[in-house]
């Protein structure tokens, strides 16, 4: 699975809000989920029930404008060769304000990250967290989780959960057996615990060292193990700076890796917010030292765009969505790259006052 890109995540984002804001009067708008792989027809087939189906609801408006809704979805699957690689999410309903007047739109998007799970809904509202979910993190991030006994390591890609290893150790039991004095027992756990973590280190550098796209690490497990492993000169030099939080976990399995993620959302959010802080600190400190080095505005960027002079393109995600991606190609045409941030902080906020729109060039031009 490929790392989000700005792009596709600024395209993903509109395509919610826009969802969003649309209410159905009933439960008549209708979500459609379809994992990458699932055979068009057996789609095409279920909506069809579903309009059978659809004939049981009582109040007369509700059941036309569902019909209609599910008729418009049938069409346009139908115009798919088969189901895009990533899959599809597909969303249709009547959007009209008038009582008197039927306006049903169909909205469709390949997610930039594959649909897992198929789903159709009929609901006042568009079921839009599946593709939220991709929103959340899109940073790639090392996962490990071990007690004495067992470790599994994974990468964190977006909202998949990837499973590299599963490792199990040597180390005998808490309690010893007959014969064996106290010392030498607690010795032999100690040896093996050891040996254990350096093949948990190894694997770990092997998938984890030269990963470029790695934002971090993040490790986890039950009691102390998880610190005398992270403590321990183990880790390659240039791994271990990349631990960003570690997490008291029950599971040491694949179900360790879920409970690791949902344990350190916090830190995956820090670690997309510190790097949208980093840009927006580095465009207003130049824009006071080195004003000359600073566009922002449309018009001005756009100018400094088609001069070739762009190094890093900021647009705020609140920016209108054909304007975002006439920018973007002008970017990448010129090797300039672009960063979306929120407006979630103050930096944000004063860049969206800015007119949303900003960049660091390559060198003065005032």
């Amino acid at each position: 699975m490929e790392e989000l890109d700005s792009k596709k995540k600024y395209k993903l984002k509109h395509f919610i809000n826009h969802l969003k804001n649309i209410r159905g009067r009933h439960t008549e708008l209708v979500s459609v989920y379809i994992p990458q792989g699932t055979e068009l027809i057996k789609v095409i087939q279920q909506l069809e029930q579903e309009q059978g189906t659809a004939s049981n609801i009582k109040d007369k408006k509700t059941r036309t404008h569902v019909q209609d809704s599910l008729e418009r979805l049938i069409r346009h699957l139908r115009l798919y060769k088969a189901t895009p690689e990533n899959g599809l999410a597909a969303f249709a309903g009547n959007l009209s304000e008038s009582e008197s007047k039927t306006t049903i739109e169909v909205f469709s998007i390949e997610p930039p990250q594959p649909v897992r799970t198929r789903v159709y809904r009929c609901d006042q509202t568009f079921l839009l967290e599946p593709l939220e979910e991709q929103l959340e993190h899109t940073d790639v991030f090392g996962l490990i989780v071990l007690d004495k006994r067992e470790s599994t390591i994974g990468l964190l890609k977006g909202s998949a959960i990837i499973t590299l290893a599963n490792l199990t150790s040597g180390v005998p039991g808490k309690y010893k057996t007959g014969g064996q004095s106290a010392q030498r027992f607690a010795r032999l756990r100690e040896e093996a615990a050891h040996e254990f973590y350096k093949r948990i280190a190894a694997v770990a550098n092997k998938e984890f060292l030269g990963n470029k796209q790695l934002k971090g690490l993040l490790v986890g497990g039950p009691g102390p193990t998880k610190h005398e492993f992270v403590d321990g000169d183990y880790l390659n030099n240039e791994i271990k700076p990349k631990i960003l939080g570690i997490a008291d976990i029950t599971y040491t399995d694949e179900f360790g890796l879920q409970d690791l993620v949902d344990k350190s959302k916090e830190f995956i959010s820090q670690q997309a917010r510190t790097k949208e802080l980093e840009i927006l600190k580095k465009f207003f400190e130049t824009l006071g030292k080195e004003p000359g080095k600073i566009v922002y505005g449309e018009t001005e960027t756009v100018k400094a765009l088609n001069n070739g002079v762009v190094d890093t393109l900021i647009l705020s995600e609140d920016i209108e969505d054909k304007l975002a991606e006439k920018l973007e190609t002008l970017a990448s045409q010129f090797g300039s790259s672009t960063e979306i941030v929120s407006t979630d902080t103050q930096e944000g906020m004063q860049l969206k006052s800015l007119g949303g729109i900003g960049a660091i060039l390559r060198y003065a031009i005032k």
